[in-house]
């Protein structure tokens, strides 16, 4: 008998599946260029029309087979490739490289895929850099239909788990309907789309196994524990009545969540938590108040300038915010200012960069608030959408990457100046509009007390505050082992962005990975973290821990953390802390 075998990935979708391996092996749309005679062109982009065709079929029959139930943010995701299939970049400028080049359809659609891929490569926001899986999962689709590939699977996926290099939205809703027990895939990441999916349907998932399918063979009996990110291969009996037992607790658990939705956010001690949501599209919104969010603290705005041909004009800006403003009904709103950099908006509507911009590491390059205070009239088309949304409800607006003082006066002088423009063309707006910065970099932390005298919120970004302070790009699997959420340096930071606010008597939330992570949350609340923003799926994961503890206990407990000096001591007493 084989001896057991334990793969470790990162489990990002909690829970337990037992079940046998259902291995998809993909060619990787790997092509080579042919050159055509005159004669065959025409033909040729004819070829290529009909495959975009037959891609655009294929997803709205998966679109049109949604249960009724299906979480809003799975259909986004399909709607988003179905206009990847209508926009230009995909649809025609392919047919213009068959025409110019005298190529083959494949070769024109892997050189636009390439470019592409380029630029969202370049990008230091890492949610915006994983989104390329977008361009991937679409490329691939219509090339497949190029090759004459079809999908071959067995009669039924009913409790299979599905081993693959990575899945498409259309992919992983299909094999949800078709009732897969769980995934399990060589690349993605936390933000990645196999696992927001995996998350909002309760599949257990597990991404960046990396060589899984070296291991792994078709039919093989396998344990899938997205707790622990562990696949297990070669089991016992013993360790299957383990799991059933322990997939038994999780279907209770989840029922139990299941009640929680109206139920207030409040401590056994009663104090009252503010639990929020974070968005990018206004069909999120549905998600948000299904799971009874306080607001939106984090509305990414990048997506409307991108995949376009020209930048969104203040109408169409408008429009997008007001339109999550009245959705959310009284419920505030948080819009945090473009956050990508100059090389980065992917429309064609390209402007000269300025020195610099094509920097070393983007990263630490001209974007963010950077870009915007370089490129006023942008920011001000900005500064005046969101103004004047805000006279439908309330808003807040939240400056990206903020390391100086300096920056948030520019920014504050720009954001009159967008008032005094809107009062003399007679445009309602809140005089009021809060203005507060993400806390994402060290130097802002280091400097929050005197931030916080002049804005009237914080919120903490501890995503890129951990990489940035540890030099460690979450995104780089070569270096999981220093991203660290729980290093001292990151934790004292996070600590005197809260000091600071408490002591300027404004508002501090968290809008990171952190605050929607359940076993952090006893140790967040131990600092003073009193709102936090996390995708809707986990609100009431989050609820649930606020309504079992007591916080002023808590807080004493916690302060001895911020004395430790590593990162596994602050491991063990996270655990010690959890355990009650």
């Amino acid at each position: 008998m084989k001896a057991c075998l334990g793969l470790h990935g990162v489990g990002v979708s909690r829970g337990v599946a037992i079940g046998q391996a259902y291995v998809i092996q993909r060619n990787q749309c790997r092509v080579r260029e042919r050159h055509l005679p005159a004669s065959q062109i025409e033909a040729e982009v004819v070829r290529f029309e009909e495959a975009l065709g037959r891609a655009r079929q294929q997803l709205w029959a998966v679109r049109d087979d949604l249960p009724p139930h299906t979480p809003i943010d799975i259909a986004s995701f399909i709607d988003t490739h179905l206009l990847m299939l209508d926009d230009r970049v995909i649809a025609r400028d392919p047919v213009e490289l068959i025409r110019a080049r005298h190529c083959n359809a494949e070769w024109a659609l892997k050189t636009q895929r390439d470019a592409l891929v380029k630029v969202f490569d370049a990008m230091d926001d890492p949610y915006l850099r994983t989104r390329k899986d977008d361009i991937d999962h679409v490329v691939c689709l219509i090339m497949r239909l190029l090759q004459g590939e079809g999908e071959s699977r067995p009669g039924s996926l009913a409790g299979r788990i599905i081993i693959a290099d990575d899945l498409s939205p259309a992919d992983t809703v299909t094999m949800q309907n078709e009732g897969v027990a769980a995934f399990v895939t060589e690349y993605g990441g936390p933000t990645s789309h196999t696992t927001i999916l995996a998350r909002s349907l309760g599949i257990p998932a597990i991404v960046g196994l990396h060589n899984l399918m070296r291991y792994i063979e078709d039919g093989e009996a396998l344990i899938v524990d997205g707790d622990l990110g562990v696949v297990i291969a070669n089991f016992d009996e013993r360790g299957r009545s383990l799991y059933q037992q322990k997939q038994r607790n999780a279907l209770r658990h989840r029922q139990a969540l299941e009640g929680l939705a109206q139920q207030p956010a409040v401590s056994r001690d009663g104090i009252s938590v503010s639990l929020l949501a974070n968005i990018e599209l206004k069909e999120d919104i549905k998600a948000t108040t299904q799971v009874a969010a306080k607001g939106v603290g984090l509305y990414r705005t990048e997506f409307l300038f991108m995949n376009r041909n020209r930048l969104p004009d203040e109408e169409e800006q408008y429009e997008a915010y007001v339109n999550v403003v009245r959705k959310l009904d009284g419920a505030p709103l948080t819009i945090r200012t473009l956050d990508l950099g100059a090389d980065k908006t992917l429309t064609s509507e390209r402007r000269e960069a300025p020195r610099g911009v094509m920097a070393t590491n983007p990263a630490l390059g001209l974007r963010a608030i950077r870009l915007c205070l370089r490129d006023q009239a942008l920011f001000k088309t900005q500064l005046r959408a969101i103004l004047r949304a805000s006279a439908e409800g309330p808003v807040n607006l939240m400056l990206p990457m903020i390391t100086s003082l300096q920056e948030i006066g520019q920014a504050i002088s720009l954001i009159e100046q967008a008032k005094l423009e809107l009062l003399s063309e007679g445009q309602a707006f809140d005089h009021a509009l809060p203005v507060g910065a993400m806390i994402e970099v060290p130097a802002a932390a280091l400097s929050a007390h005197v931030f916080a005298r002049h804005l009237d919120f914080l919120s903490i970004g501890t995503n890129d505050l951990t990489q940035y302070t540890l030099a460690a790009d979450r995104l780089d699997n070569m270096l999981d082992y220093l991203y660290q959420q729980l290093h001292p340096a990151v934790l004292r930071l996070i600590d005197m962005t809260l000091k600071a606010g408490r002591k300027a008597g404004i508002p501090v939330a968290m809008c990171g990975e952190m605050a929607g992570e359940p076993r952090y949350t006893r140790l967040l609340l131990g600092l003073g973290l009193r709102e936090f923003s996390m995708q809707p799926a986990m609100v009431p994961e989050i609820k649930r821990v606020i309504q079992e503890v007591e916080i002023e206990p808590l807080t004493r407990r916690v302060r001895r953390a911020l004395s430790l000096p590593s990162s596994i001591e602050v491991e063990q007493f996270v655990d010690r802390l959890n355990r009650g």
